[in-house]
């Protein structure tokens, strides 16, 4: 370990322009994959940027996912608290029981089975635009069609009823909200949990075709636990690909050269997918991992206890990985990004995002070809202090 310890940094939030990870994080990783950083709660850990650096400490199950050992790099404490008492929350386990739960759902987030669910995907995605369309013009994107799609495909696949989405929606903002405080926290995930107790409840007395009928009568889980894995499905499953449609419409519509060839050939929608997917990585704020023994990484000695947070977002704009890594290119060659992480704990539903992703960004500008910001970009509010990063409202005309 022949390293300088340099001070330790706290983790930034602010943004030059909406697309760019903020200049601290591209300026470190210019000094060094790995540096001391100063967490919300006075702990002292460690901020990675460089992306064979995140991959690797991903990958290393010396590293652990346990909400008792984590420090949040910015925020409270109180919400990965919360969750660590949540059964079945296995986006906070360890093996073998993060194994126990992602094996009983793997199986239903296969390619094969998200390409089954294509059609129904363009259906929604479909009414979607013409309730855009009957509403008019200027509306809000993330309203009208970012935040209703995903929200809808996943409530059909767990069986969740969308008259609940304002209720499940709201609660999710606040969970995910930085400022929120911890009484507003613990209320939202209470009344997130009820809500999906009742539904568990329902359809154990009225099983239908859906996921959480399945596992319930799987009997493999407890009714809590199928609680809780519900509870992360619904919460993941729309908060991330609407802050995707919504931010990927905005940053295309600030990109017109890259727009016109998407609306040109169609068929580059997978390739602009996972480039939107590098150039963006909403999850802007992590992972965060604790190591479980004393562990030395790029030269530094990384003590047992101590939490390291990976900044997915610089990792992604590394230029040892990308060629021109800071220019959207949707024609870039497949890139092995960590948008949705990489590990036992990459993304159950990343299949689920690339599908409705490359239905609904090519219908959206192929029934408005048009399709413009109805405010200046400047103007648009930013979700810099909420976990996933994207756009509050996107206003748009066509």
């Amino acid at each position: 370990m022949t390293h300088a310890m340099s001070s330790p940094v706290a983790l930034p939030l602010e943004r030059r322009n909406p697309f760019d990870p903020p200049p601290d994080l591209r300026a470190w990783r210019e000094e060094g994959p790995i540096r001391p950083l100063l967490y919300a709660d006075g702990h002292v850990g460690w901020l990675v940027t460089a992306y064979s650096t995140a991959r690797a400490v991903l990958a290393d199950p010396r590293f652990s996912s346990d909400p008792d050992l984590l420090h949040p790099p910015v925020g409270q404490r109180i919400t990965q608290q919360l969750l660590a008492e949540v059964p079945g929350f296995f986006l906070r386990e360890d093996p073998p029981e993060h194994t126990r739960f992602r094996r009983r759902l793997t199986g239903h987030f296969t390619v094969r089975h998200m390409q089954r669910l294509a059609p129904r995907i363009a259906e929604i995605t479909a009414a979607r635009l013409d309730a855009m369309e009957e509403t008019g013009a200027p509306c809000d994107l993330v309203q009208e069609f970012a935040l209703p799609v995903p929200s809808l495909v996943i409530c059909e696949l767990l069986g969740v009823p969308y008259a609940g989405h304002e209720r499940f929606q709201r609660r999710s903002a606040v969970m995910l909200n930085l400022d929120s405080t911890p009484d507003q926290v613990r209320e939202a995930m209470y009344d997130l949990l009820d809500f999906m107790r009742e539904l568990v409840d329902h359809k154990r007395a009225e099983p239908g075709d859906d996921l959480v009928s399945q596992l319930v009568a799987g009997r493999q889980l407890t009714k809590d636990e199928i609680t809780g894995v519900s509870m992360l499905l619904l919460v993941a499953g729309h908060e991330t690909t609407a802050n995707m449609l919504a931010l990927g419409t905005f940053t295309l519509l600030r990109n017109p050269a890259q727009l016109a060839a998407l609306r040109e050939d169609p068929l580059l929608v997978g390739a602009a997918v996972e480039e939107l997917l590098r150039y963006l990585t909403i999850v802007h704020l992590g992972p965060v991992r604790a190591a479980r023994e004393d562990v030395e990484i790029e030269g530094h000695m990384v003590r047992a206890g101590e939490s390291v947070t990976l900044s997915l977002a610089a990792a992604n704009r590394d230029p040892a990985q990308f060629e021109d890594p800071d220019t959207l290119d949707i024609t870039r060659r497949p890139v092995n990004h960590l948008a949705f992480g990489h590990g036992i704990h990459q993304c159950l539903g990343q299949q689920l995002a690339r599908m409705e992703m490359c239905v609904a960004y090519p219908a959206l500008l192929r029934r408005f070809p048009d399709l413009r910001l109805a405010i200046p970009a400047e103007d648009v509010a930013t979700r810099t202090h909420m976990a996933i990063y994207g756009v509050h409202r996107l206003p748009v005309a066509w």
